[in-house]
């Protein structure tokens, strides 16, 4: 069985439960994007399986246990649907509906993006019902163990938030038009164990992640349009903060993908759909977090994440259609640019072994390797005509691809 390599730099905290090759939230182990293995042969014309999901979503996939967990909603907007498949074969192993009403997104969003979160024995859900927001936890069945409101919801784009778990609490960034408030739940219960409010500016979208610096007790960093913050995972306690200041006479950008860690930095990507983009890297260990260097140009990416490997930074810039960038995480110098599709990315790329893959709108493929220079492996069509939104998984050697229509699995039995 593959076993997970991550940055040095990230802990891994979860419930022992969990398998060795478990995908087991958005973005996989701690958000990271990243996994131990070999991306399987990815032939479109041969997946290991491909099946067609019901109604409309850009939830990510997750994988636990031999389950796929993903969340759809009904073409009319009256249905949210959480999904269990078996991972072998793609056959559905049961479904969860849950009456609800339609509501305005964004074109390239859902009503049912958040991407669910397991801990091996509690699958957490955010739901919107066109309204409000809450948080739902099922067990391995689909049974609903219980539901906590999150309140409502108001947002030009919709709601596209998903959950993190740690040590019995589940976490949530609710940062909307109107308010911006990190929440921490128990896990078995659904009971607030404490929020901290934020100063609200644009809605995010960010996901928490958790970080181990040498002897300092573990961190839960969130970054979002106002401010960085590195929190007491157990007590909301605030360790250290950053505020993002944006010029005067300069919007501020929305966060969607997720800050990292690496070189001794904190790393936040922003931008909007109007072309906006900027980058910022904060030394959390300076006697006040102190910004190291920023870019401000066209090159940061706005939704796709940030991958790292080692002190490098890799990303896929989604301007224009999407640019494949690597630079160096201590001083943002950039060691390579180059174009990956002529139609940007709206999911985020992973990295298996010493592979990057990322996917197009248009369900562009290409694989490269995580190195200083330039070096493409694959590129092909995976022929979802309606296009890919979702961010691929990979977990027990297969790699998981959602597109509008089809949910793809590459790899071996």
């Amino acid at each position: 069985m593959r076993r997970f390599l991550l940055p040095a730099a990230f802990l891994l905290a979860l419930p022992i439960t969990l398998g060795a090759a478990d995908w087991a939230r958005f973005r996989g182990p701690n958000g990271s994007g990243v996994a131990e293995g070999e991306l399987p042969k990815i032939d479109p014309k041969a997946p290991l399986w491909k099946v067609e999901i019901p109604g409309k979503g850009v939830s990510s996939p997750v994988i636990v246990g031999g389950k796929v967990y993903l969340q759809t909603a009904s073409k009319d907007g009256e249905t949210r649907t959480l999904m269990c498949l078996n991972a072998a074969d793609g056959k559905v192993a049961w479904s969860k509906d849950l009456p609800a009403e339609t509501a305005h997104t964004h074109n390239k969003n859902s009503l049912a993006s958040s991407t669910p979160a397991c801990d091996g024995e509690s699958i957490f859900c955010v739901w919107w019902d066109g309204s409000g927001v809450a948080l739902h936890s099922y067990d391995l069945d689909g049974k609903q163990k219980w539901r906590t409101s999150l309140g409502g919801y108001a947002s030009q784009h919709g709601p596209g938030f998903s959950p993190v778990v740690h040590e019995g609490l589940v976490f949530v960034n609710v940062d909307d038009d109107k308010r911006a408030e990190l929440v921490a739940l128990d896990i078995k219960t659904g009971e607030k164990k404490w929020s901290a409010n934020r100063k609200h500016v644009r809605a995010s979208y960010t996901t928490p992640f958790l970080v181990k610096r040498g002897d300092k007790a573990t961190e839960l960093i969130l970054g979002t349009t106002s401010a960085i913050t590195s929190y007491e995972p157990a007590t909301g306690k605030v360790n250290w903060n950053f505020d993002v200041v944006w010029p005067s006479g300069t919007m501020p950008l929305r966060a969607v993908g997720n800050p990292v860690y690496a070189g001794g930095l904190v790393i936040l990507a922003c931008g909007d759909g109007g072309g906006g983009r900027y980058m910022v890297a904060v030394d959390p260990d300076a006697k006040t977090p102190t910004k190291v260097w920023e870019i401000t140009k066209d090159t940061p990416p706005y939704v796709p994440c940030i991958l790292v490997k080692g002190d490098l930074l890799f990303w896929i810039a989604d301007k224009i259609g999407g640019f494949a960038f690597c630079a160096e995480a201590k001083s943002g110098k950039i060691l390579f640019n180059q174009r990956v599709s002529t139609k940007e990315p709206s999911s985020s790329p992973i990295m298996v072994g010493d592979d990057i893959l990322t996917v197009s709108e248009d369900g562009e493929l290409t694989v490269f390797k995580a190195t200083k220079e330039w070096d493409e492996v694959l590129k092909v069509k995976i022929g979802e005509k309606e296009g890919v939104f979702a961010s691929p998984a990979f977990a027990d050697g297969r790699l998981f691809i959602r597109g509008t229509k089809y949910l793809y699995c590459f790899g071996k039995k």
